[in-house]
């Protein structure tokens, strides 16, 4: 099976970039040569995840490393999307951790060798837990804090890194972490979803002002990810559901970025709501990037709800992936599209994409076909956005290899790369193969 694309596709020539993705807690283990972090202490709770499992193993990546950069390799890959452990870098007092850099940097070494151009995201949800003891996002000193990780560890790094990224999805750290409790640290308050989604941009666009004055000459910016809402009906009242859900679940995380503002629907919020917000915070956070990372999934349909203003519709009778999301590539466009009329962008890259299905490992192959034809509407998808006049330079497939997928655990694998958790082998899936030959069959 093959993922093919019509011949005249801009994303058919080599001047396009095309990666896998990771990140750290998901894969690296070692949790004993880094500090505790938040996720350490959901895993720990009972009930938070679904199988009961953690991430200290997870997929050994600290000890196998080098393996996987020649895996990474094998798949002809431009670029390889990582993220820094927060909590193996940084000490409690501040300091740098010496063993935790080194690790970072000799992998970066050795993705430098190998001619893979390392996209470096510096946070990915695994904040310390000593910071979480003292607030977590929901103190403003945290931001500040981060800056001051990011201000030390792109010093360390020096001219390893192609591209930096603040932050991966702070949705996820503010909505499912702090807003509806299900994702580390498991709080659930509507005024601290929006508290802390304010305090990790302002962290975005403080650490980003550190980054461009120490790393001038790499590609900086930030990582959103959008699930695009749609209408149940033509029905004025679930239009306006939709476009709610939208100022909520995504515009909130762009609209500041990029225009300085909260959406209009901020003015919908109760008083006691409304995060704080210090003059100049708009300023930092629309500080201007280099590119945006996009990451897409799905979509969600609505309809409208008096309690909350909108109610999530769940599709029955359509594609859905092994995780319950809606196969549906038409949203990947209209995303695109939509954020390139609304907004004046900086080059695009799609950070993240693609699908956990219910992969079985037969006879020493893993024939996972419908996760090829996931990526072959996806990337069809992407091409038609781009012949509409938006510009995305790049796209990592989420992810290289199956790894500890956050509350689900064990249970989901999205890679392209099937990994045995006992054994710690992997094995190129056909999803990976067809990506592979993709690759290889640029002009």
């Amino acid at each position: 099976m093959k993922i093919e694309l019509p011949i005249d596709s801009k994303l058919n020539t080599r001047q396009f970039l095309f990666g896998v993705a990771t990140a750290s807690f998901q894969i690296e283990g070692g949790a004993d040569s880094r500090l505790p972090c938040i996720w350490d202490t959901f895993c720990a709770t009972p009930g938070k995840i679904r199988d009961g499992s953690d991430g200290l193993v997870a997929c050994d990546h600290l000890r196998l490393w080098r393996e996987d950069v020649q895996l990474i390799k094998s798949l002809g890959v431009d670029a390889y999307r990582l993220s820094i452990s927060w909590p193996r870098v940084m000490r409690k007092d501040g300091s740098l951790n010496p063993e935790g850099v080194a690790f970072y940097i000799q992998l970066l070494d050795e993705l430098k060798a190998n001619q893979i151009k390392a996209f470096v995201t510096l946070y990915h949800w695994d904040l310390p837990q000593h910071l979480e003891d003292n607030g977590g996002w929901l103190n403003r000193e945290t931001a500040y804090l981060f800056a001051d990780y990011a201000d030390k560890i792109s010093r360390a790094f020096g001219d390893r890194v192609y591209s930096y990224a603040t932050l991966n999805e702070p949705f996820c750290s503010s909505y499912l972490g702090y807003e509806a409790g299900i994702h580390a640290p498991g709080l659930r308050s509507k005024a601290g979803g929006r508290q802390s989604a304010h305090h990790l941009l302002l962290a975005h666009g403080l650490a980003l002002r550190v980054l461009q004055q120490n790393s001038p000459h790499t590609m900086n910016g930030l990582v959103l990810n959008f699930t695009p809402c749609y209408a149940q009906s033509d029905d004025p009242a679930d239009v306006a559901a939709a476009q709610l859900a939208d100022d909520y679940f995504n515009q909130w995380y762009i609209k500041p970025v990029m225009d300085g503002c909260y959406p209009d629907s901020f003015a919908l919020l109760a008083d006691s709501d409304k995060p704080t917000i210090h003059a100049g915070d708009f300023d930092i956070i629309s500080t201007p990037m280099d590119f945006m990372g996009v990451n897409f999934y799905t979509r969600t349909v609505y309809q409208a709800c008096a309690e909350n203003g909108f109610a999530p519709v769940d599709m029955v009778d359509v594609p859905k992936t092994d995780i319950g999301w809606e196969i549906y590539p038409q949203a990947f466009t209209d995303l695109l599209v939509s954020l390139h009329q609304l907004y004046t962008l900086p080059p695009l890259y799609i950070t993240e994409n693609g699908a956990a299905m219910d992969d079985k490992l037969l006879q020493g192959q893993v024939q996972d076909g419908d996760r090829v034809s996931y990526y072959q509407q996806h990337l069809v998808a992407l091409d038609s956005a781009i012949r509409q006049g938006v510009k995305v330079d790049g796209y990592f497939a989420w992810s290289l290899m199956d790894n500890f997928e956050w509350a689900e655990g064990y249970l989901k694998r999205f890679g392209i790369v099937y990994v045995d958790y006992q054994s710690q082998q992997r094995l190129i899936k056909q999803s990976g193969l067809a990506y592979r030959d993709l690759i290889n069959r640029r002009t």
